[in-house]
């Protein structure tokens, strides 16, 4: 069997449980479904080192963040240069391969790179990011199959990430109400938020009361990219491609939505940003169906390799996925470290019963240093236990404590939480004291552009 070509949608802020293809009752996913009915669907899969930074890092190299000493959003400096990529491997193995939509430490040494308008709305007010993707990712698929060599395209959607402005009928698909209803004060605590007020209301309509026409705008935007992705799809089959070409759809993390005072952004390690899709299609090389065991982004390059019966001396954090897709294995790790340097920087540990989250620092949405849910009894974590079970934090604490020695023991390296100062891009602070000055201190957009922004979006 010749080597085959790998298509990886790393599509950025994709949460699990809002696609359909893992239950959400809205159609959000229709053509991944279909898709997934040839598949490998990962039902447990997690994104356990939050951002983006840090959660392409996992991705494309099969390390944890003491492997790749990555877990802030805005890292300073490269990627270990010691460690190889899942594009370096390749390389060494024949590959060509082709980067679209992202640049990061661990995006280094792709041999093309290609961009696309994949941020703000278009002159017609909405965002057409994922058919401005395909405008450069179909073309380039179809000049990698032409060639001699078997490939890797890595394509980054923005769909899902903020600003979620779907062009129609996707803006209207899953919400039918009045969004600007004077009864409603659901948007009031977005709106008076100050870190972040300016950019929401760049993007967010004028006079906006409903909350749930932002979700159903999340939504919509992922049925959009849904629709383009199959696009793609349609010219993996035609162009003779699909049967020999492995396809993986997965995320970087997830989105918090209306969700823990974490308004319609990805900090925080709760459920809804470490839950994430991993998807995988290899006809001949991996059973169709569901997995319930778990799995994390770190397993995905010495799954892709094993499925490319690709043999590297290199050592992983992750492992291969395959044993557990044929039943061979029941799971891989069922309890995990976790991490979040965004706007806020903390670590965790995760059972499938418990999660403990500790503050290393104040965040500045005032939330208690210690967090403990029970995600059986409590699955939306709304109810804080720390308080009522003292002796289980510290069983907690003392097992993600003798991980991290054991991790810095087994790498030689510190845990990169401890050594980031500055993670948050404010000048002249490393770090936070209290949540009044976090909360003083971090901010994004700005009060000219909102008001020009929506000004503009008047208009049309």
């Amino acid at each position: 069997m010749s080597k085959p070509n790998i298509l990886l949608f790393g599509i950025d802020s994709l949460r699990a449980d809002h696609m359909s293809t893992y239950g959400y009752p809205l159609q959000t996913t229709p053509h991944i479904d279909k898709f997934a009915e040839g598949a490998t669907v990962f039902l447990r899969n997690f994104s356990p080192h939050i951002p983006t930074t840090s959660g392409y890092a996992n991705m494309l190299t099969g390390r944890d963040c003491f492997g790749t000493q990555i877990v802030a959003l805005r890292h300073k400096g490269e990627m270990r240069g010691d460690i190889r990529t899942l594009q370096e491997i390749l390389k060494a193995e024949g590959y060509a391969s082709t980067c679209v939509g992202f640049h990061s430490p661990s995006a280094r040494n792709f041999d093309t790179y290609i961009d696309f308008e994949g941020w703000g709305a278009g002159p017609d007010g909405y965002s057409h990011k994922a058919e401005n993707l395909n405008k450069v990712a179909i073309p380039e698929l179809e000049r990698l199959a032409a060639g001699e060599q078997p490939f890797l395209l890595f394509l980054r959607h923005m769909d899902p990430h903020t600003p979620y402005l779907p062009p129609p009928p996707f803006d209207r698909l899953f919400y039918h109400g009045n969004e600007f209803d004077p009864e409603n004060t659901s948007m009031d605590p977005v709106f008076t938020n100050k870190p972040f007020c300016d950019y929401f209301a760049s993007w967010m309509p004028e006079g906006l009361t409903d909350a749930e026409y932002e979700v159903a705008q999340y939504d919509g935007a992922v049925a959009y990219m849904d629709a383009c992705i199959q696009q793609i799809l349609t010219a993996l089959e035609n162009l003779g491609l699909a049967e020999n070409t492995i396809v993986v759809f997965t995320s970087d993390h997830g989105e918090t939505l209306y969700d823990h005072e974490c308004w319609f952004d990805h900090h925080g390690t709760y459920e809804n940003t470490l839950t994430v899709p991993m998807i995988i299609r290899a006809p001949g090389r991996m059973p169709v169906g569901y997995v319930d065991g778990y799995s994390q982004l770190k397993d995905l390059v010495p799954t892709l390799l094993e499925l490319a019966e690709i043999d590297v001396p290199d050592q992983f954090d992750g492992h291969s996925l395959v044993p557990m897709a044929y039943g061979e294995a029941l799971t891989n790790e069922t309890e995990f470290y976790f991490t979040e340097c965004t706007w806020m920087r903390k670590h965790g540990w995760r059972t499938p019963e418990w999660k403990l989250i500790v503050a290393l620092e104040p965040d500045f949405h005032s939330k208690p240093p210690v967090e403990l849910y029970n995600l059986l009894a409590d699955p939306q974590e709304l109810t804080n236990l720390a308080d009522a079970e003292p002796e289980l934090v510290a069983f907690l604490k003392a097992r993600m404590e003798a991980f991290i020695a054991r991790r810095e023991a087994e790498t030689g390296l510190p845990n990169p939480m401890f050594n980031q100062p500055g993670w948050h891009g404010a000048e002249g602070i490393d770090y936070f004291t209290t949540s009044q000055q976090a909360y003083d201190t971090l901010h994004i957009g700005n009060p000219g552009d909102a008001a020009r922004l929506q000004a503009r979006a008047a208009k049309v």
